[in-house]
C-alpha cells in the first residue's frame, strides 16, 4: 500500500481477528510502518488467551463485573488475579493489571476486556492496581473539560515502553484541544510516540431515547511532508491510528458521551509523554484560566 493511499481509520469490525473483536498486532500491522503499539478488545463469552512473547501488556475490563487473569511469567508459578470492572466505560476506572514480556495469560469472566500492548525489551514486574487507586484527573475547562484515567503514564506505572490512558469526554465537549503532536525526539519537550485511539460512544448520562446512533468526530493531519489526513465520524468500536502529525481536537457529539483508550509507545531512549501544541491553537489553554471545569465531571459509578 502506498503512503498516499494508507488507511489510518478503521470501522468496527474491520480489525477483528480470531477471538478478538479488535486486534492490532505490531508484528503483523494493519498499516505500513506501524511497529510500536498494539491493541486487543474482546468479549468474555469464552476464555481469551495471550501468548508469552515480546509484548508488555495492560489488561482491564471495559465493562462487566469482574474477570480472572491466570498468568505465568516465564517459567514461574501460575498466578491468578481478579479484576473488578464497572458498569461501562462511562462509569469511572476499573482495576488493571500490567504484565511484562514473556508472560502468557488466560482471561475469563464476564463483559468485555481491553488489552494494550507494546513490544518491549526489559522485563518489568507484574503490577496490579485496584480501581480506587487509579489516578483520575480533570483536564481543561469549559467545553474542553474531560476526564483522564492515568493508567500507565510514566509517573503512574513502571513499564518499559508503553504509555496508556483512558479519556471520558462529556456530550458536546472537546478533547485533544489544542491540537498537538509527538512525532520527533526533543528531550524534555517532545516525544516520538505512535498512538492508538479505541473509541466508544453512548447516549449521555441521565438521558433516555428510543432511537439513537451515538457519534463523535476525530481529526488528524500531517505536520510535515509525510502524508496523513483523517477526518472521521466516530462510532463505538472504531479505531484511529496516529503514526505522526497533529491530532485533535476530538469531539463528543451533542447528546452523546465519548470514550477513548490510548496506547502510545515509540523508539526514544526515554519513556516519556511530551507533546507540542499547534502554534495556531496554543492560546486556547489561556482561556481555561477564566472558566470552570464541566460540573458533570467526574464520572464514576
Amino acid at each position: 500500500m502506498s503512503s498516499q493511499s494508507q488507511k489510518w481509520y478503521f470501522r468496527s469490525p474491520e480489525l477483528s481477528r480470531g477471538d478478538w473483536d479488535v486486534h492490532i498486532d505490531p508484528a503483523n500491522p494493519p498499516a505500513e510502518g506501524w511497529k510500536y503499539t498494539g491493541l486487543r478488545i474482546g468479549s468474555l463469552n469464552k476464555p481469551l488467551t495471550l501468548p508469552a512473547d515480546s509484548n508488555e501488556r495492560i489488561i482491564f475490563l471495559l465493562e462487566g463485573s469482574q474477570a480472572l487473569v491466570t498468568y505465568q511469567v516465564s517459567e514461574g508459578a501460575v498466578v491468578e488475579q481478579k479484576l473488578i470492572g464497572r458498569t461501562s466505560v462511562f462509569h469511572g476506572p476499573a482495576d488493571f493489571l500490567y504484565l511484562p514480556i514473556n508472560t502468557s495469560a488466560t482471561i475469563t469472566g464476564n463483559g468485555r476486556i481491553a488489552v494494550g500492548e507494546a513490544p518491549a525489551t526489559h522485563a518489568k514486574s507484574v503490577q496490579y492496581t485496584p480501581k480506587e487507586q487509579v489516578q483520575v484527573i480533570i483536564r481543561g475547562a469549559g467545553r474542553e473539560s474531560r476526564q483522564v484515567h492515568n493508567l500507565g503514564m510514566p509517573d503512574t506505572l513502571d513499564a518499559d515502553r508503553m504509555v496508556v490512558c483512558e479519556v471520558i469526554v462529556p456530550a458536546g465537549n472537546w478533547s485533544g484541544a489544542p491540537s498537538h503532536k509527538h512525532d520527533c525526539y526533543l528531550p524534555g519537550k517532545e516525544s516520538t510516540l505512535e498512538e492508538i485511539y479505541y473509541f466508544e460512544s453512548a447516549v449521555m448520562r441521565g438521558a433516555t431515547t428510543s432511537t439513537s446512533a451515538p457519534f463523535g468526530y476525530f481529526r488528524g493531519y500531517s505536520a510535515d511532508s509525510r502524508p496523513y489526513d483523517v477526518a472521521e465520524e466516530i462510532h463505538s468500536g472504531d479505531v484511529a491510528l496516529v503514526p505522526y502529525g497533529w491530532h485533535g481536537p476530538t469531539a463528543a457529539g451533542p447528546g452523546y458521551d465519548l470514550y477513548f483508550f490510548n496506547v502510545m509507545a515509540g523508539p526514544d531512549p526515554e519513556r516519556a509523554w511530551n507533546a507540542t501544541d499547534h502554534p495556531d491553537q496554543a492560546w486556547i489553554r489561556q482561556t481555561w484560566q477564566s472558566q470552570q471545569t464541566d460540573p458533570r465531571l467526574p464520572y464514576g459509578e
